[in-house]
């Protein structure tokens, strides 16, 4: 099945996230950097557990915590 729209935009955000995570670590900036990478990839991986989702109103409910 192809990718949503979703999909890429929320794998383009993490991606963006991580290399922000990355420039705060280097400045030593540990712990926010570190809810900022969770909070940040969450998203996608939500989306993707939607994806599996077992029916309409399970998809649309993983969707929403997305």
């Amino acid at each position: 099945m192809a990718e949503s729209i979703i999909q890429q935009k929320s794998f383009k955000f993490a991606l963006e996230i991580i290399h922000l995570y990355m420039k705060l670590q280097e400045q030593r900036e540990y712990v926010l950097s570190k809810q900022l990478l969770r909070s940040g990839t969450s998203i996608g991986a939500n989306v993707e557990e939607a994806s599996g989702g077992q029916s309409r109103k399970d998809f649309l409910a993983k969707m929403y915590i997305a």
